[in-house]
């Protein structure tokens, strides 16, 4: 057997060198966020670079902290897209704000691991809390509240909480028996051709396959799934000898922000037995204005709900608030009982384990930055923040409607604007002029957006999300891209 005993122990951060060190990160953070807008939105490396910067084997030896603060400028930073940057108009924001970062410090901190009540639990009761807390602010079903017989949980990410609400879905349309033998090919899911592809990919991880999953039609003018393909659906996969599990609703898709419609898909769920998921990843904190809770109507037929506070609340990554009717479903479809996790609070039925909620059992103390953001901002400023968005994308809308080159193929409701060049009748490629204007206004890093199809035609996106985006910074984004759509037609001219 070795001896250890002779060994040096290892230089451990001491309390004071943690100080020390803490406000020079601390520091670097705040300078970061204050020279954000000097650096390229979209990152100028080259595939390999930063790995070419880093040396080819781990220090055998201990280095000063000083000197991963120093790589940071010159390695990482050019490897960074920077999503917090105002003029990043890409995908959907991933918002970050101070009091978040300040809650993440305190979760990292603290070290806890929140899989039981008892390893901590006011990890446990304050995630109850500021969920409840979250519930009300978005106006949800009083039946999502802990004391009811629902509640909430903090999840990785939206793609988990479909994957979640699958499995108990699965489990309680089988009566337990997909939890014991598995699904042996017989249950199927549905959603819309426009649904995230996290639903797909919930259906591979829980054994059902790709070939499970009905991915149906949308009304062309409100870009949601159409009821009457639901119904269609479900009634010739019965005929077929499957059993229909889950139903998923999209309240803001991830190309136009659409919304399906959830009263109706909710009544044909109710009718015929089926687990109802709500997937508002992105949309679905806007319900915090009041004048903005019609996304949710029909809301009160969900079996589970989810939202992003990471997308658009200031929250940072990770951190999807998902909510259930029946929190018996999910953990029944979720509990294992080792022994060496059992202890007599579990057993009393007083508490509750998270780790019986979610796919991982160990769990990090997330709820403290969604806490640190809801007290800083309280609902005024979190509804003013979400107000402001939305204009700003209002503003962009309104420079597109005034360039006759242009067109909005989709409503805008929230602080997505979808809009590509127009079609001139010639013949040419507008699909490929729309990839070429969008290559040019991101070529230099000054802005970024991404694109999508819309009615089978290549479109062009715009949202708003950055919590350092004014008025200017969209302003400047239109400029950038007239230049770009400019060069671009007459490229095409020349040719």
């Amino acid at each position: 057997m070795t001896d250890y005993s002779s060994h040096a122990r290892p230089d451990h951060m001491s309390p004071e060198e943690f100080r020390h060190y803490g406000h020079k990160t601390v520091d670097w953070i705040a300078d970061y966020w204050a020279g954000i807008e000097s650096l390229p939105v979209l990152s100028q490396a080259y595939p390999g670079e930063v790995r070419a910067a880093l040396p080819k084997h781990p220090p055998e030896h201990p280095e000063p902290f000083s000197a991963l603060l120093e790589d940071l400028d010159h390695v990482i930073l050019p490897g960074i897209t920077h999503w917090q940057h105002p003029r990043f108009f890409g995908y959907f924001p991933a918002n970050s704000s101070g009091p978040a970062v300040l809650g993440e410090l305190l979760c990292a901190g603290l070290g806890v691991q929140g899989m039981l009540w008892l390893t901590s639990p006011a990890c446990t009761e304050l995630e109850q809390h500021v969920l409840d807390w979250l519930a009300e602010l978005l106006g949800l079903p009083a039946h999502f509240q802990s004391t009811g017989t629902g509640g909430g949980v903090i999840q990785d990410s939206a793609s988990s909480a479909t994957l979640v609400a699958l499995v108990a879905a699965l489990h309680r349309v089988s009566g337990g028996l997909a939890r014991k033998h598995g699904t042996r090919g017989r249950y199927t899911l549905y959603a819309s051709t426009e649904a995230h592809s996290s639903v797909t990919k919930a259906a591979v991880l829980a054994g059902l396959g790709e070939d499970a999953v009905r991915l149906l039609p949308i009304d062309r003018r409100s870009g949601g799934l159409e009821p009457d393909a639901l119904m269609q659906a479900i009634q010739d996969d019965r005929a077929a000898g499957l059993e229909p599990a889950l139903v998923v609703a999209t309240v803001g898709t991830t190309s136009t922000t659409a919304i399906d419609p959830l009263r109706d898909i909710g009544e044909i769920c109710s009718r015929k037995a089926l687990w109802l998921h709500i997937d508002a990843a992105y949309a679905g904190v806007s319900a915090i204005c009041p004048e903005l809770r019609w996304i949710n109507d029909g809301i009160e037929y969900a079996d589970s709900y989810a939202t992003n506070p990471h997308k658009w609340l200031l929250t940072n990554f990770d951190c999807d608030a998902f909510w259930v009717r029946d929190k018996a479903a999910l953990m029944d479809a979720l509990s294992i009982h080792p022994e060496y996790l059992r202890n007599s609070a579990s057993e009393s039925g007083a508490v509750i384990d998270y780790r019986d909620w979610q796919v991982p059992i160990g769990r990090r103390f997330r709820a403290l930055k969604l806490w640190a953001v809801m007290r800083w901002y309280g609902a005024q400023g979190l509804r003013g923040y979400i107000r402001e968005q939305i204009n700003l994308a209002a503003q962009f809308a309104a420079l597109v409607g005034q360039d006759e080159r242009f067109e909005i193929p989709a409503p805008h409701p929230l602080a997505l604007v979808t809009f590509r060049l127009r079609s001139d009748g010639d013949g040419t490629d507008v699909d490929a002029q729309n990839m070429a204007l969008m290559n040019a206004v991101n070529a230099d890093g000054r802005i970024f957006i991404t694109h999508t199809k819309v009615g089978g035609k290549l479109t062009l996106r715009l949202c708003v999300g950055s919590p350092m985006t004014e008025r200017r910074h969209v302003e400047e984004a239109w400029i950038i891209i007239c230049e770009a759509a400019t060069e671009v037609q007459r490229v095409r001219e020349h040719y």
